[in-house]
């Protein structure tokens, strides 16, 4: 089955300790027994996409040591397309070590390096969407620039901007997805453009789309998260989280998002709904300890969904016009049809202003 999406970027294995509290300097802890899981940003959104019936593969890089092979195990067993994940001798698998508050869920991470892949073998050929986080985008854009000019004006680049991407240029990205914190790092915006209460992400948001990003959307934790529509910021609340357990924790909620939030823009959700859609799988996926074990099913994301629906507000900029959501993702689900039929290469559906 042809991939609707490639996610590049970082794999590892994660560490998981869950601790009363966490010790001061100096101090100890005892915690719970260790879990041993897969993570990394690009390699969650992966298997989440999996999860949901999305057909992915993943371009990364492991060491030739046992971490790497638990890695790719672990992606094939998930049923991600391994084909592009690079063994590099010499290398050590990127690992994590992650700790949880029992009492909150919330989480400290320490991790090591993530070696990125050689631009020749990203697949540029291969989906869609190319995914990206702050170690494949670097790679994603030097194999773009070398690609044959109908596939630069076909492919479609998602960019995970969660962590600090050293040379961010959103021109010709159709979908930037950092969070609230990491949006106003990259988009700091003065008092006097911000539009009032929450009008900082508003004017944020804005910004990003003015640098070149088509689609943008900013995760905002258990705010749920915002997207920017007909140059509107709309909160999309969060649905009714699972209470959580001993067993369960946020590790990996933002890259289950992305991946959601993909997985609804194949399957020609609109921007805003997609976001719903994402925010409940992001949820569902805090059941479990790790970020990848608790992601659901479609078939269950759907039931949760339709028992705890959200609510759209918006817009949260105050003084700006309340929009209606336009076809903003009419493109992205009508691609392969037109490939099909009038437009083989897809190329009607890109302006030619690209710098990738």
């Amino acid at each position: 089955m042809p991939l609707e999406v490639v996610c590049v970027g970082v794999v590892t294995i994660d560490t998981i300790a869950v601790v009363d509290r966490v010790p001061g300097p100096d101090g100890r802890v005892v915690a719970a027994p260790f879990t041993v899981a897969g993570g990394g940003p690009a390699a969650t959104a992966a298997v989440a996409l999996a999860r949901l019936g999305v057909p992915v593969g993943f371009c990364g890089v492991v060491g030739d040591d046992e971490d790497g092979e638990r890695a790719r195990a672990l992606l094939d067993d998930a049923g991600v397309d391994t084909h592009w994940l690079t063994t590099r001798p010499g290398t050590a698998t990127a690992s994590s070590v992650v700790v949880v508050t029992r009492t909150t869920g919330e989480r400290m991470i320490i991790t090591s390096p993530s070696a990125p892949p050689d631009p020749a073998s990203v697949p540029t050929h291969a989906a869609r969407w190319l995914h990206v986080d702050q170690t494949g985008y670097g790679s994603v854009r030097a194999a773009i620039a070398d690609a044959p000019a109908h596939r630069r004006a076909e492919v479609m680049v998602s960019v995970d901007g969660g962590n600090p991407i050293a040379g961010l240029d959103l021109r010709g990205v159709e979908l930037y997805a950092p969070s609230v914190s990491a949006l106003r790092a990259v988009f700091p915006v003065s008092p006097t453009d911000s539009d009032g209460d929450g009008g900082d992400v508003a004017a944020a948001m804005r910004a990003a789309a003015a640098a070149g990003a088509r689609q943008v959307v900013a995760t905002d934790g258990a705010h749920g998260s915002h997207v920017l529509v007909d140059g509107a910021a709309r909160l999309v609340p969060p649905v009714a989280v699972p209470t959580l357990s001993s067993s369960g924790s946020t590790i990996g909620a933002g890259d289950v998002f992305h991946g959601a939030l993909l997985a609804g823009l194949v399957e020609g959700r609109p921007l805003t709904d997609a976001a719903a859609w994402a925010n409940a799988v992001a949820a569902l996926s805090c059941r479990a300890l790790d970020g990848q074990s608790g992601i659901p099913d479609a078939a269950e994301a759907r039931q949760f969904l339709g028992t705890h629906p959200g609510e759209t507000h918006g817009p949260a900029d105050p003084g700006r016009p309340t929009s209606t959501e336009s076809t903003t993702n009419t493109r992205c689900t009508t691609m392969s049809a037109r490939r099909s039929e009038h437009d083989p290469a897809g190329t009607s559906a890109r302006t030619e202003n690209h710098v990738w």
